[in-house]
């Protein structure tokens, strides 16, 4: 059986890098709690603070696995940094080393391929509007068309021109991704997405008509969605809760 290298970076660390490396691997050990995960794929990569450089999974680790210690430290070319004994899944950080490069505002990027979200993608509609938990991404929603696998260098333009702006992107056929300026504002825009799209293939195995939310109310969402699911009463508030969640599942993450 192979064992894991033991490693403690704490005292190793900045008090700051160690805090995010607490809370990238909390969101790895929710996502598994969730089933999001998809064996050892998919990744969640998150920036240091003021350097072009990424915390981000060991290839190799399921994400029950994922501690603050074994996150890999990479730069945007996916080059392993600070001597770690793990590698990285090259082709994995294809993705996210796109959209690092591009939003100054993507401090934390989550991309899953969850059941749901691979389906409601791939429908011709997309993430239609049928649940209050579709309001959110609906806001800043993106499409980018599935090219194959992600180790083509000169798809990633093509990522980062049908991303724009949005802090949701779908990938047809694939799954999605989001992202924020912190590990819990991504982690709630993912848990959002999961619920939206779980709630419309639900709806729709009904195979009974839908009534949409209007375009007018959407925009009166988009508006209201700023005192109420971002800032100091969105992410900042939830994440501690769910931090706190994932310290009751397992504390082994914070090592």
């Amino acid at each position: 059986m192979f064992e894991l290298p033991i490693l403690d970076l704490q005292d190793k660390v900045s008090e700051e890098e160690w805090q995010l490396r607490i809370d990238l691997a909390a969101c790895y050990r929710l996502a598994y709690s969730y089933g999001w995960d998809d064996t050892i794929y998919t990744h969640i990569s998150a920036r240091l603070p003021g350097k072009n450089e990424y915390l981000v999974n060991a290839f190799g680790l399921a994400f029950d696995e994922i501690t603050a210690s074994n996150l890999v430290k990479v730069n945007l070319q996916g080059e392993v940094l600070d001597n770690s004994p793990f590698q990285i899944n090259p082709a994995g950080f294809t993705i996210h080393s796109a959209i690092h490069e591009v939003r100054e505002d993507a401090h934390c990027v989550i991309h899953l391929h969850t059941n749901e979200t691979i389906v409601v993608s791939s429908l011709e509609e997309g993430l239609q509007p049928i649940c209050q938990h579709a309001m959110f991404p609906l806001n800043s929603l993106a499409y980018h068309k599935y090219e194959g696998l992600a180790v083509n260098s000169d798809e990633k333009i093509r990522l980062q021109q049908d991303l724009g702006s949005a802090h949701t992107l779908m990938l047809p056929n694939h799954g999605a991704l989001t992202l924020g300026p912190s590990v819990g504002e991504a982690f709630m825009r993912w848990a959002d997405l999961q619920r939206a799209c779980e709630v419309q293939v639900m709806a729709l195995s009904t195979e009974k008509p839908l009534i949409p939310i209007a375009q007018k109310v959407l925009d009166t969402v988009k508006i209201q969605q700023n005192k109420v699911h971002t800032g100091s009463t969105g992410g900042q508030v939830s994440w501690p809760a769910m931090l706190r969640k994932a310290y009751r599942l397992d504390p082994s993450f914070a090592k």
